[in-house]
């Protein structure tokens, strides 16, 4: 469905609501309409800079998915017991540390010294001063392997997996401020200097703490990253071009995702992993001479006069004669030198009506994409063997969780391209609803009632359903997540499109939480976790019914652009601009022509004829008495009173 952009005049402000700033509607508000056509449109130099956001994508694939190597947990192993263990203690680790037993389980089911049903197994094995493990992500040493962050330990390593998480959420929320203050392009050059100093010095930590506070910085800077060049590379598009240009990304960032094993691997060792991820970013520096500040937040902050240079740039790089002014966009530009820069922050977004509810809701999809996708993974677990993978191997685990994220982001391209934005948001969620009410209710019947349904192997049907229903739900969760963070980005306006976008990625951060928060209380809570965001989808199908459609649409520019989006209804108004009447068809649609053949109106004009009464054209001009206040009554219904005459 189109967007109704309604009139931004000058109007009142409603239920208590303050009405956003208004500017006046000239050529330089209407950059996708006529400020980017007059510089070549989505031309050459723009791709060009499209590519260059494209490249640092797979390095950031590299460092949001470096945990699942840096911190994996290893098989480990009991070489050398305690020596104040008794004898009895003594011959039962040696028994445990035979070499049928020499691949133990993993570290992560000893979180806090316990495991559900042999605690006094694990309570001999963790009395242990000499470990030795084994890792099955092609490293020889990790962060875990290097510490011994086991047993007693272990919950050091769900400390360091939120460090990365939470600093990312920091990153989001002050970067994305920053962003609408200061602009893009000094977001991304700070952040990416921060970034080789402080990813470069987590390879040389020393203990866990050093290395969970770094990794907290690292989170911070790679957000900025992230978020810069996401509304940069939003903002140079134009409408028919933003979808695709930004799954083109979504997949680059896969790639990285799928060359990590390799790069692993190749490296060997996690300090050397670490500083092989972060050196190329090196690269990025040249970023200050190369990429220019976004001409559409310049323009929308009215900073002129730079706006004005970018211009010449553009114009020169896509071999565009500017002189060919035929809508005299140079010339407003020449008038509108003198004005002072105006910025925004995301705070005025709160004494708006539309934006703040479409922002909201977007928050709440996004959170709820990247939390119920957790859930469905630790539903793949074998919950009788107590493990955490689905195929028993790294590898196959790892690519399976990619491949559904490349499915995902495949299916979304036809979707949208189909239903739009709102329509394949609306269609993924349902899909996320029915596989996690499927999972909780279906599966839990069919146990009950296996003996009446005959069903001999109902364990088994169990386990695959629930794979199944798990399978489709990460799809779909991964859909949903991908598609509200891009929503956003179109539905903020420009002047506070970076603190937008920065909630909601922040949200998807709280959202990635919950998988390290579960894991840290070995995994209790779990069915009421699930259940939750169960419910969370189910307000979210109702919410993404409010959202406007924007494809194929301008990018808003300011706050009165942005409070324009609003939803259309559902049955289409009869004219243009016009809305149906509340009334029903029956009430709107009564014929009051045959009013006058009414008793009371033979009544009125028989007064009105008597000898000595009032003449209808003059009652019509002095009045008077009680049939003149019939006749006006009368003529309500049948218009003006000059037809009396």
């Amino acid at each position: 469905m189109a967007v109704v952009q309604l009139e931004t005049g000058d109007h009142q402000p409603e239920n208590g609501f303050v009405s956003p700033e208004t500017t006046s509607a000239g050529l330089l508000t209407r950059i996708d309409g006529a400020v980017l056509p007059f510089l070549g449109g989505f031309g050459k130099y723009q791709k060009q800079l499209i590519v260059l956001t494209w490249i640092p994508a797979i390095f950031i694939g590299f460092s949001q998915y470096s945990d699942n190597f840096l911190l994996a947990q290893p098989n480990n192993t009991c070489i050398q017991p305690l020596a104040n263990v008794t004898n009895h203690s003594a011959g039962l680790s040696s028994l445990l540390d035979s070499p049928k037993n020499s691949s133990a389980r993993p570290a992560s089911i000893y979180a806090n010294g316990s495991y559900s049903s042999h605690n006094d197994t694990t309570s001999m094995q963790c009395r242990c001063s000499e470990w030795t493990f084994e890792l099955h992500t092609g490293l020889v040493q990790n962060v875990v392997t290097k510490w011994s962050l086991v047993c007693d330990s272990a919950w050091k390593v769900h400390i360091a997996k939120f460090s990365l998480l939470v600093g990312s959420i920091f990153g989001y929320l002050v970067f994305g401020i920053l962003a609408d203050w200061f602009g893009r392009h000094p977001v991304l050059i700070i952040s990416v200097l921060f970034m080789l100093v402080f990813g470069l010095t987590v390879a040389f930590s020393v203990n866990v703490p050093m290395f969970s506070t770094l990794r907290f910085f690292e989170g911070f800077c790679l957000a900025g990253i992230t978020l810069s060049l996401y509304v940069l590379r939003i903002e140079l598009c134009l409408p028919g071009w933003r979808f695709s240009m930004t799954m083109v990304a979504s997949f680059v960032v896969l790639g990285g995702q799928l060359l990590m094993p390799m790069v692993a691997y190749l490296c060997g060792d996690w300090q050397v992993l670490q500083a092989v991820i972060i050196c190329p970013l090196l690269l990025m520096l040249s970023y200050i001479w190369i990429f220019p500040e976004s001409l559409r937040w310049l323009l929308a902050t009215q900073q002129y006069c730079r706006s004005k240079w970018i211009m010449g740039h553009i114009a020169k790089k896509n071999r565009v004669n500017m002189e060919l002014d035929t809508d005299n966009i140079l010339t407003e530009l020449q008038k509108a030198l003198q004005k002072k820069p105006k910025k925004t922050c995301i705070v005025k977004m709160v004494g708006t009506r539309n934006l703040w509810k479409n922002i909201v809701v977007l928050c709440v999809n996004s959170l709820t994409g990247y939390g119920i996708h957790h859930c469905f993974a630790r539903s793949m677990m074998d919950q009788e063997a107590m493990e955490t993978t689905m195929f028993h191997n790294f590898y196959a685990d790892y690519y399976t969780m990619a491949g559904i994220a490349v499915a995902s982001c495949i299916a979304l391209c036809p979707a949208v391209g189909l239903m739009g934005r709102r329509g394949g948001l609306l269609m993924f969620m349902i899909i996320t609803a029915l596989a996690s009410l499927l999972q909780l209710g279906l599966l839990n019947l069919l146990g009950k009632y296996s003996v009446h349904l005959n069903i001999d192997s109902s364990d088994t049907l169990n386990k695959n359903f629930s794979v199944a229903f798990s399978i489709i739900g990460m799809f779909s969760s991964h859909a949903v997540s991908n598609l509200s963070i891009f929503f956003c980005a179109e539905i903020t306006p420009t002047v506070i499109r970076g603190g937008g976008l920065g909630l909601v990625l922040a949200s998807a951060g709280f959202g990635m939480l919950t998988a390290p928060i579960m894991e840290l209380h070995n995994q209790k809570g779990y069915f009421l976790h699930h259940i939750i965001f169960a419910c969370c989808t189910l307000i979210c199908i109702i919410c993404i019914l409010l959202l406007p459609e924007t494809r194929y649409q301008p990018l808003p520019e300011t706050l009165a652009d942005g409070e324009s989006y609003t939803r259309q209804p559902l049955l289409p108004p009869r004219k243009p601009g016009e809305q149906r009447l509340l009334l029903p068809q029956s009430e709107s649609s009564r014929d009051y022509t045959r009013v006058h053949d009414t008793p009371l109106h033979e009544a009125a004009a028989t007064a009105v004829a008597a000898p000595g009464g009032i003449h209808p054209h003059d009652n019509c001009r002095r009045g008077g008495g009680r049939a003149r206040t019939v006749l006006l009554r009368l003529q309500a219904f049948n218009g003006d009173c000059s037809h009396l005459e």
